[in-house]
């Protein structure tokens, strides 16, 4: 933000309009154990410059690692003209658009987001974004129970080759609403929902099924299958996926003979960096049949009276406008700023570069996978195929060789063994179009000397 300036008289008559006796008291309901403590490193004596330097000296402690970790946060390369639009003062520090007269480049933004998305995964509409990748799932969720209005169970089935983040997510914004989550087990060959598992739900009430594209492992769910199968129950079908992949695979709206009925997703891989674990944003889309039952807002395209296009709010199922208990949701803001980067981002590389990038993210995993597999010790489970990221096993602790690497300036993936200990000593990997085949040859030594 720019640089404010308050005199002591102008924060003196802002407190006594207040009626506190200093800034502090605005933050009383604050423990103090959790109030940050001074900076010590930072003399109240110190220059600009001497101040700039040395918070400079402070940032390159985080260095600027190798990354091979995934498992729903991504690094792609963001071309640069992405976020020079997108902190352009106009979207930076604009807000929620109520007056559609004053906040037409905002609606724009929003509305073109929205046509991409629901061209991307098939489906006939999208609302503005939701927090992050897990709270979508969990508001397809509580949107799904509303929707399916024929079952009574509150049923609904997960594989356990979803993200495990966005399982306890879930589990968490739903239990106090008497919703079942059935996790169901996976092929420990294959790496993917065991289908057989399902056969047990069969001919239940069950409310819906998700289904993740790729899992949580990279690998390919079966999800034709699937999506027809919570059909046949009654149930209806969620989708979770990652958006770069819709790129190159079908889209959730064709999957099965009709589609699935809602889909989520985080968008975070779609122009927004890797920044120490966000801001990012979560998408949901869905048929034209359950649109009421879509938490947050959609801008719609229309005519003012001289015929000229606009922009407008046509839907805002919001909690500050309706009863808090009739909300569709009590969570549903949108990051704008975050879909503002992905919007200009989509248009930037456009259908074929979207493409490229998916490409170039399943040839660089097939040869990683390849380099990995000739070093002593390291297999590649799971003998399906997939999209960017897989698992290898290795002969001694994960979290010690991710130490060990993270010694090198690499972030070796992401360790397994709390959340799958029936793998053993694993390692999620990730690489996407950002690496090449050096990079990969540097990682691989790497391993080996820590092996």
């Amino acid at each position: 933000m720019p640089f404010i300036p308050h005199t002591t008289d102008d924060i003196k008559s802002m407190l006594d309009t207040i009626g506190v006796a200093n800034i502090d008291e605005l933050f009383d309901e604050i423990p103090k154990n959790l109030w940050s403590s001074k900076l010590d490193q930072l003399d109240d004596s110190m220059p600009e410059m001497a101040v700039v330097k040395k918070v400079t000296e402070l940032a390159k402690k985080d260095g600027t690692p190798a990354c091979y970790a995934g498992a729903g946060a991504y690094e792609h390369h963001i071309p640069a003209a992405v976020w020079q639009v997108a902190t352009r003062g106009e979207f930076y520090t604009s807000y929620t658009p109520y007056q559609a007269e004053v906040s037409q480049g905002t609606l724009q933004v929003i509305y073109e987001y929205q046509s991409m998305i629901a061209h991307m995964t098939g489906l006939d509409v999208s609302n503005a974004s939701m927090y992050d990748g897990a709270s979508a799932l969990a508001e397809s969720i509580l949107m799904a129970v509303r929707a399916n209005r024929k079952s009574k169970s509150k049923t609904i089935l997960l594989p356990k080759t979803l993200n495990p983040v966005y399982l306890r997510v879930a589990e968490n914004i739903v239990k106090n609403q008497d919703i079942k989550l059935i996790a169901v087990d996976f092929d420990p060959h294959s790496g993917c929902l065991n289908e057989q598992a399902l056969r047990q739900f069969e001919g239940q009430d069950i409310t819906a099924l998700v289904i993740p594209q790729p899992n949580y492992f990279g690998l390919y769910e079966n999800v034709h299958a699937l999506t027809d199968w919570a059909h046949q129950q009654n149930a209806l079908a969620i989708a979770v996926v990652n958006p770069i992949s819709l790129a190159l695979l079908t889209a959730p709206g064709q999957w099965g003979n009709n589609g699935v009925d809602i889909c989520c997703g985080e968008g975070q891989s779609l122009g927004v960096p890797l920044s120490s674990g966000g801001p990012y944003y979560g998408f949901l889309t869905c048929k034209q049949d359950f649109v009421r039952q879509m938490p947050g807002r959609i801008v719609g395209m229309t005519t003012d009276l001289d015929d000229k296009p606009g922009f407008a709010l046509t839907y805002q199922a919001r909690e500050q406008h309706i009863r808090r208990a009739k909300a569709t949701s009590n969570i549903c803001t949108n990051q704008g700023l975050m879909v503002t980067a992905s919007t200009i981002y989509m248009a930037l590389l456009g259908s074929n570069g979207l493409r490229n990038v998916a490409a170039h993210c399943i040839n660089n995993a097939a040869t990683f996978k390849q380099k990995l597999a000739r070093l002593k010790g390291v297999d590649v489970l799971f003998d399906g195929s997939g999209f960017h990221e897989f698992v290898i096993s290795v002969p001694r602790s994960a979290k010690d060789i991710i130490d060990d690497m993270a010694a090198q300036n690499i972030v070796a993936g992401v360790d397994l063994s709390e959340d799958f200990p029936q793998l053993g000593q694993a390692i999620l990997l990730c690489v996407t179009e950002t690496k090449t085949e050096a990079d990969m040859d540097a990682f691989v030594d790497a391993l080996s000397a820590c092996l």
